[in-house]
């Protein structure tokens, strides 16, 4: 008679890691549950991850763990996200929830960020700046949902003492212990005649901030001081006001965000107002649209919507979301600027209504912060987004708007060491005469040689807008002919329309002119992805 035996619990702390039987023990049937989750099996923890659980932080996740991770395009909108992470575990419905950028505003990446939520060592759950409120709302939904999922604080004690403590990481190196940086000076780009309002602002470091040309650079702003009165003048509350060791109004200049609403703001609201008001308070904290301007209501416009309010300043306080630092690429590189830095900043301004709204980080370096002052700022390293590690391989870079930032980082930093290998920049605006970043170094960099290939798209100089899609699909014979040399292709600027139509008009060029069917085109981008010779820096 045979027997139905089960097979053992796979060793995934490895024997020579600091626990006791016991708890290598506990945490082999833990983790063995966890990283099999998906059916994908169980594999050895790495020594990161052993490492990572040792300092009592999250394991990191295996590459592979995902099941190829279908959702991950920061291109479709979370509904459609969430349908393809249907029938997965609760885990990887979280990471589908995140905006698939992997800019690392959060401190992580959207994988990091959501299995660090998943295993109960993040509770912040409102870090994911690009995905907003509906990113916020659909992790809120989902970690009620974990309740009964094991966690290790019915672990052993992994010390004989007390629990490991998770130290700070190094100095500048995250938004969790920020540096700071000098503001040296700020250029605007355009030229007369534009509609748009770009700057260059150049930053000295602190000696602990060190950056790679593809990286990006968090700042902590504040908000403009005009919005702080008028959000003061709303609430009827006075300006100094006690709240924790500060004041009501230096509270909202540097702590909270005051864009958009945030769904607590509408609890509160709907909590001290009655009748129709106090439905419709509800209705937009559930995620609801009832008079269609949900979408345009910040801080401000909610207090107006309900005219005559005079919510507690602390309650207030704790209903808003706090103040998110911003990130930018980085438009230098260390090698030509050594202790400095420089960034390539959209101003944002539009209007709702009779009101200008302004972007918090933008305006402040146009306008508010002056040459000489300092701010809190930290480098957050690039998620896959660096330069070949061989000088000799060819490059093609696509950055039209502030998205030549990064490869004007790579150009300087292949000028410096001098790297033999080509390189190809498309970049494109609205028009040549007045929207042309960088337009001496770039054509002094051409006629050097550095600039193999340079190739613009004005959207406004004619009739026809043309773009650097449109650019790609006129020159795909060569193009097609660089990346059969081995060349690596980088993307940086808009994640839903340019991003998307670039990587469609790559397919085609490789179905015409590699003579490919449409499916093996498609997965001959896909397979540059994998190899890393196809990298996004998106937004």
């Amino acid at each position: 008679m045979s027997q139905n035996l089960q097979p053992p619990i796979p060793l995934l702390v490895p024997e020579t890691a600091p626990f006791s039987e016991e708890q290598r023990a506990w945490l082999n049937g833990f983790f063995a549950g966890l990283v099999s989750l998906d059916g994908q099996g169980v594999t050895a923890l790495s020594p990161d991850q052993a490492a990572a659980l040792l300092a009592g932080g999250p394991a990191p996740v295996a590459e592979d763990d995902d099941g190829g991770a279908p959702w991950h395009d920061q291109s479709l909108p979370i509904g459609e996200r969430m349908q393809l992470a249907e029938g997965k575990p609760l885990r990887w419905k979280l990471m589908a929830a995140m905006a698939q950028q992997d800019c690392g505003q959060c401190g992580y990446d959207c994988r990091n960020y959501s299995g660090a939520i998943f295993d109960g060592q993040e509770t912040r759950l409102n870090l994911c700046a690009p995905g907003g409120k509906d990113t916020a709302r659909m992790v809120k939904t989902l970690t009620e949902q974990i309740g009964a999922a094991p966690t290790l604080d019915n672990a052993p004690s992994l010390a004989a003492d007390a629990a490991p403590v998770v130290a700070l990481p190094p100095r500048g190196t995250s938004r969790d212990n920020p540096a700071t940086a000098k503001v040296l000076s700020r250029k605007r780009l355009n030229k007369p005649g534009s509609e748009k309002e770009t700057w260059h602002v150049e930053f000295e470091l602190e000696d602990c901030l060190s950056y790679e040309a593809g990286d990006s650079f968090g700042l902590f702003p504040t908000n403009d001081p005009a919005l702080v009165d008028a959000v003061l003048h709303a609430l009827g509350a006075p300006a100094e006001f006690p709240i924790a060791q500060s004041t009501l109004r230096q509270t909202l200049l540097d702590s909270v965000s005051l864009s958009p609403a945030p769904d607590m703001l509408f609890q509160l609201i709907s909590y001290i107002t009655g009748g129709d008001k106090r439905k419709k308070a509800r209705s937009l904290a559930s995620g609801e649209d009832p008079d269609g301007d949900a979408a345009t209501l910040d801080v401000l416009a909610a207090l107006e919507k309900f005219p005559g309010l005079r919510p507690d300043p602390e309650a207030f306080i704790e209903a808003l979301d706090p103040l998110q630092p911003r990130l930018y690429s980085i438009s230098s590189s260390p090698k030509t600027t050594p202790g400095r830095l420089s960034l390539t900043v959209d101003c944002v301004r539009y209007a709702i209504g009779k009101r200008q709204r302004l972007g918090v980080c933008s305006t402040g370096l146009a306008e508010r912060v002056r040459p000489g002052e300092t701010l809190r700022a930290y480098v957050q390293k690039a998620h896959h987004f660096a330069l070949p590690s061989d000088p000799n391989q060819p490059i093609i870079m696509i950055g039209p708007g502030t998205g030549i930032a990064p490869f004007r980082a790579f150009l300087h930093e292949r000028q410096a060491i001098q790297a033999p290998g080509k390189n190809w920049l498309f970049f494109g605006h609205q028009r040549s005469a007045s929207d042309f970043f960088y337009e001496d170094e770039l054509k002094a960099m051409k006629t050097a040689g550095h600039l193999t290939r340079l190739t613009l798209a004005w959207s406004r100089d004619s009739g026809e807008k043309i773009y650097v899609q449109d650019r790609i699909r006129e020159v795909g014979r060569d193009l097609w002919s660089w990346l059969a040399e081995g060349a690596s292709l980088y993307v940086c600027g808009d994640a839903k329309r340019m991003a998307k139509d670039v990587e469609r008009a790559l397919v085609d060029i490789v179905a015409q002119h590699g003579a490919r069917s449409a499916a093996e085109a498609t997965a001959f981008v896909s397979e540059l992805k994998k190899q890393g010779r196809y990298q996004q820096d998106v937004y």
